[in-house]
C-alpha cells in the first residue's frame, strides 16, 4: 500500500512538472517569439537558396572586414536570396584555415572566398575542383608557387590583388621627399607578399638615385629593435602592404615621432596608424569586385579557368594630417586626407 502511495504521489508532481514547464514557455514574452521566427525564417531561406558560398577569411582586420562586406553585397545585389554565404574566421592562424575550407569541402559549398593570402593557400590545397577566389592578396604567383604566371591563375583559382601600383608609389616618395637619400625598407620576414612588394619598389627607387636598406623582423617581439636601428640610420622608412605591421602601427608610430622619421605606407590601414601618406585602394570596391565574379561564375556566365586575376578599379593618394603636421611634410593639393 505504502509503495502505492508514493508511486501516486511521484506521478502527481511528474504532472504537475511538465504542467509548470508548459506554463512557462507559453508565458514568453512576444519579443522572443518574435526572434524565434526570424531565426527560423532565416534558416529556411539559407536551405531554399540554389547556392552555398563559404568565405574563409584569414583574421579580423579593417581591410578584410571591409572586403568580405564588400563581396557579400555584390553577391546579394546581384543573385538575391538565391546564394547563402557562409562567413568563417581562422583568427590569423593558418592552419585554422585549412580546418574551414575543409569543412567547406565536406560541405560541398559551390564557392569559396579565400580572404588573403594563408586563406587562399588552404583553399588551394584543399579542392582542385570547386571554384575559388582569392582577395586581398598581393602576389598570386607567389602565394600559389607558379614558375609561369601571365595574370590568369587557371584551373579552378581566381581573385583580385590589393597590391596598389609600385612604381607610382616610388613616384610619390620622390615627390614628397626629393632631397633625402637614405630609405629603410621595412617588413616582416613571415609576409611573403610584402618581401615581392619590396623587392620591386627597390628597383624603382634606386633607380630614382635613393639608396634602399632592408629592415626585416620575425614577429611583434623584434619589431621595436629593428624599427630602431630602421629610423636610427634612414632619412625615410617604407613599409609595404603587411598584416604583421598593420597590427602593430602604434609601435612604429611611438619611435618614428621620437626619431623625426616619416613613414611612406603602402596601404590606408598602416598609413592611419603610423604613416604620413599612401597610395591605396578601398578594400570594400575590391571585395565587391570580387563579388561580381562570384555572381558570375555561379550564374555561368564566366569561366573561372580563364578569368584573369583582377586589380582594384581606382587609387587614391591619401595622408595622415596629424603625421604630416608633426613631421612638417608638405603635402600636394591633390592628396586627400585619411579619415580617423
Amino acid at each position: 500500500m505504502m509503495k502505492k502511495m508514493i508511486a501516486l504521489l511521484l506521478m502527481t508532481g511528474l504532472v504537475m512538472g511538465l504542467s509548470a514547464c508548459t506554463n512557462s514557455e507559453n508565458t514568453g514574452t512576444k519579443k522572443q517569439a518574435d526572434q524565434t521566427g526570424r531565426k527560423l525564417s532565416e534558416q529556411q531561406t539559407e536551405d531554399d537558396a540554389e547556392f552555398t558560398i563559404g568565405v574563409c577569411q584569414l583574421v579580423q582586420h579593417e581591410d578584410l572586414d571591409a572586403a568580405t562586406e564588400g563581396f557579400r553585397d555584390a553577391v546579394k545585389d546581384r543573385m538575391g536570396d538565391k546564394v547563402s554565404i557562409q562567413v568563417q574566421n581562422a583568427q590569423s592562424d593558418s592552419n585554422t584555415c585549412s580546418v574551414i575550407v575543409n569543412s567547406f569541402v565536406s560541405n560541398d559549398v559551390d564557392l569559396i572566398m579565400a580572404n588573403g593570402t594563408p586563406a587562399l593557400q588552404a583553399a588551394a590545397a584543399g579542392t582542385d575542383t570547386i571554384p575559388i577566389l582569392g582577395t586581398c592578396v598581393t602576389d598570386y604567383a607567389l602565394a600559389l608557387d607558379l614558375k609561369e604566371f601571365d595574370g590568369t591563375v587557371g584551373g579552378n583559382i581566381s581573385g583580385t590583388s590589393d597590391v596598389s601600383p609600385l612604381d607610382q608609389q616610388a613616384d610619390m616618395i620622390k615627390e614628397l621627399f626629393p632631397d633625402e637619400k637614405k630609405i629603410g625598407v621595412l617588413y616582416c620576414s613571415a609576409e611573403i607578399n610584402a618581401k615581392s612588394q619590396v623587392e620591386e619598389i627597390s628597383k624603382y627607387l634606386e633607380g630614382m638615385g635613393y639608396q634602399c636598406q632592408e629592415y626585416t623582423f620575425s614577429d611583434s617581439n623584434d619589431l621595436a629593435a629593428v624599427v630602431t636601428k630602421a629610423a636610427k640610420e634612414s632619412d625615410v622608412i617604407y613599409t609595404p602592404t603587411d598584416n604583421t605591421v598593420g597590427a602593430n602601427t602604434g609601435i612604429i608610430k611611438n619611435i618614428c615621432l621620437d626619431t623625426k622619421v616619416p613613414v611612406f605606407t603602402g596601404s590606408e590601414t598602416i598609413c592611419r596608424g603610423c604613416g604620413v601618406a599612401t597610395l591605396c585602394l578601398d578594400a570594400y570596391d575590391l571585395g565587391y569586385e570580387t563579388g561580381q565574379m562570384a555572381a558570375d561564375i555561379l550564374e555561368g556566365k564566366e569561366d573561372i579557368s580563364t578569368m584573369p586575376i583582377q586589380n582594384a578599379p581606382k587609387f587614391t593618394k591619401k595622408y595622415n594630417s596629424e603625421m604630416c603636421q608633426t613631421l612638417n611634410v608638405k603635402i600636394p593639393d591633390d592628396y586627400i586626407a585619411i579619415e580617423n
